[in-house]
């Protein structure tokens, strides 16, 4: 029998592992992934968020486990995204005097949108409050933190903030808690979701953090992963900081290759980097996921991608990383486009034009190299790279 698991004195954790899952929305999610729901037991009983529809019958068992889901007096929906609430339709028809209660007018929208009308709504809005006994649910409202109708729920009785996809983690383990996981792999789980989920809101994330800043809390409980417990100082600074769109002098190329001149231009490049005390990372992208790289793209000011000319184009591998790169929209970094040809520069050229409309600043024309390299060549392409970073004022000596 499934058990829920207490994460506070009549709060429990009563969500669903999916040890399977390798794909979510386009990024790879290598250690699988939670879909978090938490009971609140009161004078009046809460789930907080219910959970991918799949995992409907894991939810109602660990409800089972501490009472009958026909008693549950609310439903909170924090956002209407399937993972979140495809299992509220069957969680529902198990408690049928229960209120649903969604963001006003987002949430109930995107809820009758999904569900239709047979679902008893309650919006409510930002300041508002869900009493239950001993303990008050308080709602604010984030807004695309990442979809229009998301909301947090703020216990303070038990010092819990019932986040949401905020600092989440694609992340399957039986242990519910980060200083159970260690905080290194936690981190770098959060790193990959803040960088493939929630990145272009990086304004909204920052209107959240402000509305939330002064909290006191004990547990940050998201949607994803595990429990912040120990380390939510390093939750919060992290979210800060990516949020600033203030990237550190560290850098990322990425490319893809025919003859390997190109590839060659790709370790010059990143020599260049390396010479100039830059940490780097290169990134094949026939052997790197394109989610994988923008976990690092996050953090790092550079980003220099390279492709040689095929079909009078870019190679498809990069036009897919650059096409996803966009969507991701990250702010002040700093772009270099390269890449080897044969009768015509069009793959590095489609290149800087993909990173010139996915706004990043160019300060130089394509690196280019016709058919073959050298290493008069390949020095020329290091060399350009080490007087762009010493323009930026990046330059640091090297032990």
């Amino acid at each position: 029998m499934l058990k829920a698991i207490e994460v506070k004195p009549d709060v429990y954790w009563v969500g669903g592992v999916d040890w399977n899952e390798r794909s979510f929305h386009g990024y790879t999610t290598e250690r699988g992934s939670t879909y978090n729901a938490y009971l609140i037991m009161d004078e009046k009983i809460a789930l907080v968020d219910t959970c991918k529809a799949a995992f409907a019958d894991d939810l109602l068992a660990r409800v089972a486990d501490v009472v009958d889901p026909a008693r549950i007096d609310y439903i909170v929906s924090n956002h209407g995204e399937p993972d979140h609430s495809g299992a509220l339709p069957k969680v529902a028809a198990a408690a049928p005097n229960a209120k649903v209660v969604t963001g006003d007018p987002k949430g109930a929208a995107i809820l009758r949108a999904y569900y239709g009308d047979g679902l008893d709504l309650l919006p409510v809005k930002t300041g508002d409050g869900l009493e239950l006994g001993c303990r008050t649910l308080s709602f604010v409202q984030t807004p695309m933190v990442h979809w229009p109708d998301n909301m947090v729920a703020y216990d303070a009785y038990d010092r819990i903030l019932f986040s949401n996809d905020a600092f989440g983690q694609h992340l399957a383990t039986s242990k519910r808690f980060d200083d159970e996981v260690g905080l290194p792999e936690v981190l770098l789980q959060a790193r990959k979701y803040y960088a493939n989920i929630v990145m272009p809101y990086g304004r909204q994330v920052r209107k959240a953090l402000d509305a939330l800043r002064g909290l006191d809390l004990d547990l940050i409980a998201p949607s994803h992963g595990v429990i912040w417990r120990s380390h939510i100082a390093d939750a919060l600074a992290a979210y800060d900081r990516w949020s600033a769109d203030a990237p550190e002098d560290q850098a990322v190329v990425a490319y893809d290759s025919m003859w390997h001149t190109t590839e060659a231009m790709a370790q010059a490049i990143a020599e260049g980097f390396v010479e100039s005390g830059v940490p780097v990372r290169l990134c094949d992208l026939k052997c790197n996921h394109i989610s994988d790289i923008m976990a690092d793209v996050l953090e790092a000011k550079y980003l220099a991608v390279g492709s040689p000319t095929l079909n009078s184009g870019m190679m498809p591998t990069v036009a897919q990383f650059l096409c996803y790169l966009k969507g991701l929209a990250p702010r002040n970094r700093v772009g270099i486009a390269f890449g080897s040809y044969g009768w015509a520069p069009a793959g590095p050229n489609e290149v800087q034009a993909a990173l010139e409309a996915a706004k990043l600043e160019l300060p130089l024309e394509p690196l280019t190299r016709q058919w073959a390299d050298d290493e008069e060549a390949l020095q020329a392409v290091r060399d350009a790279v080490i007087d762009l970073v010493e323009d930026q004022g990046d330059v640091r000596e090297v032990a």
